[in-house]
């Protein structure tokens, strides 16, 4: 049984994360940190979590936890992961890994090094709609693939922002940068998880609003081993959102939306098709499950801290870092 203990139990943790762990298979969540004692204890009492703490090695030390979810904004996530390596207790990694590619090298080693297992929560990787996306890959089914095209635009605090009484998506010096640090790992970890490695990368990144210290407009390319080509552009600061991915082959397309698991549009030579897809209750879920299952020796990690190095240095590599 994987006994969870959450290191920050903020608002990622409410819905998309915290409830699954007890409700998928040999699952429970019976510890909780948060800096805010009485918030980590508020956490506890309404989500019927046995434990709570106000301090992250206390929790880290709890012989009830065995595997630690490190859900903290991600200035601290090379802390917390190191000493629960050093703990010997497996992690599970909220994206993005770190602050920087350094950082999440820095864990994948010393996990390495101590043979405890880590996994990063690119959990779009376990949704049914990515994964139709990669069979539909993997069959060739619109022909060897070509390029990708991905545009994400939001207005200036829009709401898809979590929100937080610090805002620290926008503080560099806590998330690394701004809110491309924030969303892009879900996207550029999905095009690695589609495509494999990648052989040249290059971007841009500036602050064109001046609303707050971090980029809010990034564009990158890279180039796969495969010879498929990615271009992408990233605003926060435009009046209207826009979330929108192409995948181009020989004999169609593939389109759809990152942060809506609902519709999924294949067009091959000139025939249209449509997919839909239920939303789900906890985002996190299946990939929940697929880490329950690594965890306990069933199953290959879903997504490794090597994988989640790899999308660091993307990151890194568009806004250079």
């Amino acid at each position: 049984m994987i006994q969870w203990g959450i290191i920050g139990c903020g608002n990622v943790t409410e819905v998309k994360s915290g409830p699954a762990f007890n409700k998928v298979p040999d699952s429970k969540l019976v510890a909780v940190m948060r800096r805010n004692a009485e918030k980590a204890k508020d956490y506890a009492e309404r989500h019927q979590v046995p434990k709570w703490y106000g301090n992250a090695q206390q929790l880290i030390d709890d012989p009830d936890v065995n595997v630690i979810y490190i859900a903290t904004p991600p200035l601290y996530h090379e802390e917390f992961a190191i000493k629960s390596i050093e703990a010997g207790k497996p992690v599970y990694i909220e994206k993005p890994m770190t602050m920087n590619a350094a950082e999440a090298e820095r864990i994948a080693a010393f996990a390495r090094e101590k043979n405890v297992k880590v996994s990063i929560a690119h959990y779009r990787r376990e949704q049914p709609l990515f994964l139709k996306i990669k069979s539909l890959i993997d069959e060739n089914y619109i022909g060897r693939i070509r390029l990708v095209n991905l545009q994400f635009f939001q207005p200036y605090l829009s709401n898809i922002i979590a929100k937080t009484e610090e805002n620290w998506r926008l503080n560099p010096s806590i998330s690394g940068g701004g809110l491309f640090h924030d969303l892009a790992p879900h996207q550029l970890d999905i095009m690695v998880y589609f495509f494999g490695k990648w052989k040249e990368t290059n971007g841009i990144s500036f602050n064109s609003g001046k609303f707050y210290d971090a980029d809010d407009t990034i564009s990158g390319q890279i180039i796969f081993e495969n010879d498929v080509l990615f271009n992408g552009t990233w605003c926060f600061t435009v009046p209207e959102k826009r979330d929108a991915c192409e995948i181009i082959g020989e004999e169609g397309k593939i389109s759809f939306k990152v942060f809506e698991h609902r519709l999924l549009k294949v067009i091959k030579k000139g025939e249209k098709e449509l997919f839909q897809f239920e939303p789900l209750q906890h985002v996190q879920q299946p990939m929940i499950e697929k880490v329950v299952q690594y965890f306990l020796g069933k199953s290959s990690n879903p997504c490794s801290g090597e994988e989640g190095v790899e999308v660091m240095k993307l990151i890194d590599a568009f806004t250079k870092k």
